[in-house]
């Protein structure tokens, strides 16, 4: 199967394009940054945070939810964004605010905290839609498509690195704020490295769609169709977001203190990235939608496992099998999408990516809700695990009927 969006009609910029690999490339690094640092670095500095005296666990959950809110209002904004404008420009500028609002976080100042991780949400939301228009277009239309998905492996490198990173500090006795200071030096050397090759005036840019007349039938319905595929991809954010959000604090909870309890988070980053590529061998020889069943039942397995099995070994195979369809998923639902909206492929990825945040938003206030009707914080996790589990089951069921009634 090729990837649809190499049959989009487009106009090239005035520039030579980058080769392939360098593209991909670029926009891994980019994911890394905007994903892997400005979104969930928060994950693995939240334990640090807390131990210090910085913030308590609940309002480490306001933080989280107020970045996942950022996150919807800035995908939602990718609809409302012209077609025409440039997704390298805007994915430029993203990397710069990311860098200044990672520094930011270094600020004693809590009230602060939350307009931050807030705007820290919207760019990433902004972003990844725009990163993946930009590189997943540039390499749709050089004849690699299935190369795009190796992109993906930025936001899991992203945060296997940031994990690792994060170990080390922890280890090495480094303050939260130097842990965020580290973490901000890092996003600004990586915008460095990439800004070169995210260039607009090497940009394809789509053109505009053709108007079709019918006479004596009419098009498809395709409405339908597009709110369940919506509908089950914001199941998948809520599926994986608590796991993303409190996987090293559910391991304190479960576990006797162990230099395991630190790594956990990166080894789901590190099989999130291994996942990317291993989907760009799948890709076109299996139907997206039957990956995109087998991701969620994977998803499900591993977040709900270590609820079956608290003990090490069921954490860290949790968090590999978890973490593998992280990002490909992410891969497969954009790659539909521009089959299902090829003129408009932004703007449904950008709607995409808002249900997805609606998903995440209902994570943390679950947590908090449970956590506060129950003693023991163990059974609280396991609980919201569970639910969580549940909903990525809910979701392959949707794609299951999305397979069978619209082929």
């Amino acid at each position: 199967m090729t990837n649809p969006s190499t049959h989009i009609p487009a106009t090239p910029g005035c520039g030579r394009a980058p080769a392939p690999a360098s593209i991909v490339a670029a926009g891994a690094v980019c994911l890394a940054v905007i994903m892997g640092i400005g979104r969930f670095a928060y994950t693995s500095i939240l334990p640090l945070m807390i131990a210090e005296g910085a913030l308590d666990l609940a309002y480490g959950s306001t933080l989280a939810s107020a970045n996942y809110l950022g996150y919807l209002l800035g995908a939602l904004g990718c609809v409302l964004i012209p077609n025409h404008w440039s997704s390298a420009r805007l994915v430029r500028w993203s990397l710069v605010a990311t860098v200044l609002l990672t520094a930011g976080m270094m600020l004693p100042l809590p009230g602060l905290w939350l307009g931050l991780r807030f705007l820290s949400g919207a760019v990433s939301g902004l972003a990844l839609v725009h990163t993946s228009r930009w590189c997943l277009g540039a390499v749709a239309r050089q004849g690699r498509a299935a190369l795009g998905s190796a992109m993906f492996t930025g936001v899991g490198l992203g945060i296997g690195v940031s994990g690792l990173v994060a170990s080390a500090m922890i280890a090495a006795h480094w303050t939260w704020v130097a842990a965020w200071g580290g973490f901000t030096l890092t996003a600004a050397l990586l915008l460095a490295l990439v800004w070169r090759l995210v260039d607009p005036a090497t940009e394809f840019r789509p053109a505009p769609a053709v108007r079709v007349r019918t006479r004596g039938h009419r098009l498809p319905r395709v409405d339908l169709q597009l709110s369940l595929f919506t509908l089950a991809y914001g199941l998948a954010g809520f599926g994986y977001i608590i796991t993303a959000t409190y996987l090293p604090v559910i391991a304190r909870s479960a576990l006797p203190p162990s230099v395991w309890l630190d790594l956990f988070w990166p080894i789901y980053g590190l099989a999130a990235a291994i996942g990317s590529l291993a989907v760009t061998r799948l890709h076109g020889r299996f139907e997206t939608r039957a990956l995109l069943v087998l991701c969620h039942l994977m998803q499900a397995t591993g977040v709900m496992l270590s609820t079956i099995w608290p003990s090490l070994p069921g954490f860290v195979l949790g968090a590999v099998i978890a973490g593998l369809p992280f990002t490909a998923l992410n891969f497969l639902a954009m790659d539909e999408a521009a089959r299902l909206q090829p003129h408009r492929t932004a703007q449904f990825i950008g709607l995409l990516t808002a249900a997805f945040a609606i998903g995440q938003i209902f994570g943390p206030p679950l947590v908090q809700v449970i956590m506060h009707h129950v003693t023991d914080p163990g059974f609280g996790f396991d609980l919201s695990l569970r639910i969580a589990g549940g909903a990525l089951v809910v979701a392959s069921g949707l794609y299951i009927l999305l397979r069978r009634r619209y082929r």
